[in-house]
């Protein structure tokens, strides 16, 4: 019996606990930072296959499992567990029980898949050489990111781990199938805050005031030269408002106007010259018309890079385990990601696993409050990652 046929059996022949894991993480989830409970749900599943969960920050944690000469090669896989603050409109026996807060991110599913990997791998750790280190991360939807404090509390560390594995749902994609792209592939993420200060007044005696509203209109306007005239074309960049507070009223000129954005990109140098610009023409605007201005980007995420050799060979991995019509080439993704982190520390290939099923009505997309998965993604999703991580522990390729 041939390897992939072995983990396709496990992955199968453990679909049904690990839909009720799914389900039961599904209905209580916790935002970043918060995931105690879920963290205690994880150690009592590990419990089950005689492991005890490492911690190094306040939810999360790690296991190894050690195959044949452990100390070979160390690789590590990666799932996240936190949700998202989403009141869920899913009618469901799954439905989220934590009034305001949902996985509508499917971190319910790589957790998920993360475990069922692990049950696969304990079964067949007589079978390869290595260690592989399983990662339940928490915070991944909310700054610094959780993958920078394991990082700088030693997660890549102790044994040193040489390459890493993450996916992540995809709604755009059939379950079933999964998607890969080397080099490139998501921006960095960063958040823009302005406060503008004007005068405020009567709408009928804009004369008399300094109308934050109107200025809040320039900005706006003038911020999109930024990725259209300021950006090569050859670096992709985004910039967005995407919140725009003006508290005044039908002949009321408010005092201020808050907003706050998101800029991302895929190149540092720019990123680090955009940040100036952002904040300078904010304050030449305000200026101009008489204001005065608050202006800061927060740095966030940086672009997640995919280590070209680890995702290709992982690509044809995955073709040779679920078949070369199962797997896809994936374009830009503009999206933040947390995982950037270990990207920028040793390869890394990130991956996408399709979920969607049109015929059961799964079609919504990530961070909305309809989101789900078609199940049998769990199977192909634990399976893929024992898998990976088999195949790479067996390659004699170095990166």
């Amino acid at each position: 019996m041939n390897l992939s046929y072995k983990i396709k059996q496990l992955a199968e022949l453990h679909f049904e606990d690990l839909r009720a894991t799914r389900r039961h993480l599904h209905a209580h989830p916790e935002l970043s930072f918060e995931e105690y409970e879920t963290t205690k749900y994880i150690a009592t599943k590990l419990s089950e296959n005689g492991y005890d969960l490492k911690t190094i920050t306040d939810t999360g944690g790690y296991i190894d499992i050690r195959g044949k000469n452990p100390s070979r090669k160390v690789i590590a896989l990666r799932g996240d567990i936190d949700a998202l603050p989403i009141i869920e409109k899913n009618e469901v026996d799954y439905k989220s029980v934590n009034q305001g807060k949902m996985h509508a991110c499917g971190h319910d599913v790589h957790t998920t898949c993360l475990l069922g990997s692990i049950r696969i791998l304990d079964e067949l750790k007589d079978e390869f050489e290595g260690t592989v280190r399983c990662i339940f991360q928490p915070g991944e939807e909310r700054l610094p990111g959780g993958a920078s404090l394991m990082i700088k509390n030693g997660i890549l560390q102790n044994p040193s781990v040489e390459k890493i594995f993450g996916q992540h749902v995809m709604p755009l994609i059939d379950a079933g199938k999964v998607g890969f792209r080397p080099g490139l592939y998501m921006a960095s993420a960063d958040e823009i805050y302005i406060k503008i200060i004007g005068k405020g007044g009567h709408g009928a005696h804009p004369h008399q005031n300094i109308d934050p509203v109107v200025i809040a209109a320039h900005i706006i306007t003038q911020l999109q030269t930024i990725p259209s005239r300021r950006a090569k074309p050859s670096i992709p960049t985004v910039l967005s408002i995407g919140k725009v507070i003006a508290e005044g009223s039908t002949n009321i000129i408010p005092s201020e106007v808050y907003m706050e954005g998101t800029f991302r990109t895929y190149d540092e140098k720019w990123r680090a010259e955009a940040h100036i610009l952002i904040e300078q023409m904010c304050y030449d605007i305000c200026k101009l018309h008489g204001a005065t201005c608050e202006a800061e980007v927060r740095k966030g995420y940086p672009f997640l890079m995919n280590n070209e050799g680890l995702t290709n060979m992982a690509k044809s991995w995955a073709e040779e385990y679920l078949g070369v019509e199962n797997v896809v080439d994936l374009e830009l993704w503009p999206a933040g990601e947390d995982f950037a982190y270990f990207s920028q520390e040793i390869p890394a290939c990130f991956y996408r696993l399709g979920t969607r099923n049109e015929a059961q009505g799964k079609t919504s997309m990530v961070h909305t409050p309809t989101f789900d998965i078609d199940e049998s993604a769990l199977e192909v999703g634990s399976g893929l990652l024992a898998w990976l991580a088999i195949k790479e522990l067996q390659s004699q390729t170095s990166i």
